[in-house]
């Protein structure tokens, strides 16, 4: 097989090395066995501050090796790409060491904890590939409804309005505490965020916030955010951590509408629905339904990130991508301060 140099990297013509930092969950159910997924993906080692938890770890998942420390996995030099499921506030460190050793990384989402804090990723720009993991992105019925968008079925796109939220009051969960980065708006609000720049195509000019948060935790356990897209489009969505599980997607338009009934978490390997309604009826009865055949998109996410690697081609979504979404998450939070309108 032939073996070629990438970005200061030695890696076969068709697989890449991937090691995989912490044994976050989100990795071990979702990303890691996307990874064993992918055509152009080899899951190589896997790390954690204890050595015996990522032993254990690679023994469940069949991972060849295991390192008691972040930094013996970075030092390995067969590893080419790094997943990167910490903790929001470790984001930045980690991928920034990563980078520094020649490794690719493919970071969860939020990539910071701050647009400012983003930006510093920015050195590393056309020396290695580094992305956020919106592994929504890559899903067919996102792709689909962007479609029924540019052919113009929905007519002239005006407004997104969006909604996610779960119930969590457990103290000890690091999504309840914000120096870890937690609180809804950093863990799920970043979702509709990148739905609205997806569908719109585009940034927004300014938001306006409204936020409770817990007394005990001091998350934002409650948003509700407008973002002004110019030219009269508007996304407006909540969000919230102790709220009942629910999640939706519609984007509203001149002649149709479209709603994603599963938007985020969406069953990997399972068929999916979307909604397109052209209003014959107002309970939707009459909407027509689209099934999108059974896909991971998580797998879809990680195929691309690997065949860019490979290619030696750019990522549709890089680091000004991800710094363009924390400065949307910076306004909010602005927003709440002020008490008013936010310029992003």
């Amino acid at each position: 097989m032939a073996v070629y140099k990438l970005i200061g990297i030695t890696m076969t013509e068709h697989t890449i090395n991937w090691g995989i930092l912490s044994t976050a969950r989100i990795g071990t159910e979702n990303v890691i066995p996307a990874l064993k997924a992918s055509p152009s993906s080899h899951v190589k080692a896997i790390a954690s501050r204890s050595a015996s938890k990522a032993r254990q770890a690679a023994d469940t998942l069949g991972i060849e090796k295991a390192y008691g420390s972040y930094e013996e996995l970075l030092a390995d030099p067969t590893i080419d790409a790094i997943y990167n499921p910490l903790p929001n506030d470790m984001h930045v460190e980690w991928t920034l060491a990563a980078a520094r050793a020649g490794k690719h990384v493919l970071c969860e989402k939020p990539i910071a904890m701050s647009a400012e804090q983003a930006a510093l990723l920015m050195e590393y720009s056309g020396k290695v590939l580094i992305a956020e993991a919106f592994m929504v992105r890559h899903h067919p019925q996102w792709i689909r409804v962007r479609e029924l968008i540019t052919t113009g079925e929905l007519g002239e796109v005006r407004a997104i309005h969006a909604a996610f939220s779960y119930y969590n009051d457990n103290p000890s969960d690091i999504r309840n505490r914000p120096e870890n980065g937690g609180g809804s708006m950093m863990d799920i609000g970043c979702y509709p965020i990148t739905g609205g720049r997806f569908f719109f195509d585009g940034e927004p000019q300014r938001v306006v916030a409204l936020i409770d948060r817990d007394r005990a935790f001091g998350t934002d356990r409650q948003a509700s955010v407008i973002a002004d897209f110019g030219a009269g489009r508007h996304l407006s969505f909540v969000v919230s951590t102790q709220l009942v599980p629910y999640q939706t997607i519609q984007i509203l338009g001149t002649k149709g509408r479209a709603e994603i009934l599963i938007p985020y978490n969406a069953p990997q390997g399972e068929p999916t629905a979307l909604i397109v309604d052209h209003g014959e009826s107002l309970d939707a009865s009459l909407a027509r339904r689209e099934i999108i055949p059974a896909c991971d998109q998580y797998a879809e996410q990680v195929e691309v990130f690997a065949r860019a690697i490979l290619e030696n081609c750019q990522l549709p979504y890089g680091i000004q991508d991800a710094i363009s979404s924390m400065r949307v998450l910076d306004a909010v939070l602005e927003s709440e301060r002020t008490g008013g309108w936010a310029t992003v």
